[in-house]
């Protein structure tokens, strides 16, 4: 697998909202600068996600220097949204972690989320990374943390896994919706010059300068079923993952990556399999 190496590298400043491809990005332990630092809460302070609220596939979350963001919509003037300031925390659910959170400051910020979705939300920030959420323990080493991400810091999927799945959705029953792109998937990392469920296999991967443990392979929900650019709904590639890809009521697609320490990532950056 000598030819591996990083396709693309794509962060989601907001979670949820659309993904912005970068040619190389910094890791932190807790996963790429910048990627899912922010979230929406609704009332309850449960994250709110394209589960729910398809929709957020539209809006777009541009990175300003500072970790402060930029959000637009169709339709919909753009609104900047500066990192708040230091000071109380409110609880967030995220996926049943209990997370201190610090709100956007300004009221407008909220009011143009919950305009777009038409449900009261609030937009928040994870101030501190390094200790606000830990990765799961079954799958952490100590001092593992994460941010919004659904559980790990980053996601890695492969071209030869994605051509493989769209060849089986193409010989069954909903060809029509084939071939998928990748941004179903919201990867951070995609990889190219590997066989086809390659990562099932890795315990370990160098990719260009750094070292990453692979815990386990990630499991795939509703999410996947939306166009990220019109956010309607199919029934692929969850029906044929359920047929082909299934493992313990999880269907897989892609793995999980865990930085050994940090460093940066280009395009075009070397995978090798340590273990």
């Amino acid at each position: 697998m000598g030819n591996a190496r990083v396709r693309s590298i794509h962060v989601h400043p907001v979670k949820a909202f659309r993904s912005l491809p970068l040619r190389e990005v910094a890791v932190e332990r807790w996963g790429p600068a910048g990627d899912r630092r922010w979230t929406l809460i609704d009332a309850g302070g449960k994250v709110v996600t394209q589960r729910r609220h398809p929709r957020l596939a539209l809006a777009v979350a541009e990175p300003l220097p500072g970790g402060g963001v930029v959000l637009s919509a169709p339709g919909r003037d753009p609104v900047t949204v500066p990192v708040p300031a230091p000071g109380a925390t409110v609880p967030a659910d995220v996926f049943g972690d209990k997370v201190e959170v610090v709100p956007a400051e300004d009221a407008a910020v909220h009011a143009w989320c919950s305009d777009f979705l038409d449900t009261p939300v609030r937009l928040v920030h994870l101030d501190d990374p390094a200790v606000r959420r830990p990765v799961d323990p079954a799958y952490a080493l100590p001092g593992e943390t994460v941010t919004f991400a659904d559980g790990y810091p980053l996601l890695l999927t492969t071209t030869a896994s994605l051509d493989r799945l769209n060849s089986l959705i193409a010989h069954g029953e909903h060809a029509h919706e084939g071939p998928l792109p990748m941004s179903r998937f919201r990867p951070n990392v995609v990889v190219e010059g590997t066989e086809a469920w390659a990562e099932d296999g890795w315990t370990r991967v160098t990719i260009g300068e750094m070292t990453f443990r692979v815990p386990k392979p990630s499991g795939r929900c509703v999410v996947t079923t939306t166009d990220q650019d019109t956010a309607r709904r199919g029934r692929e590639p969850l029906h044929t993952l359920g047929r082909h890809r299934s493992l313990g009521g999880r269907l897989l697609f892609g793995v999980n990556l865990v930085p050994v320490s940090p460093g940066t990532l280009r395009v075009g950056d070397p995978l090798e399999v340590v273990a």
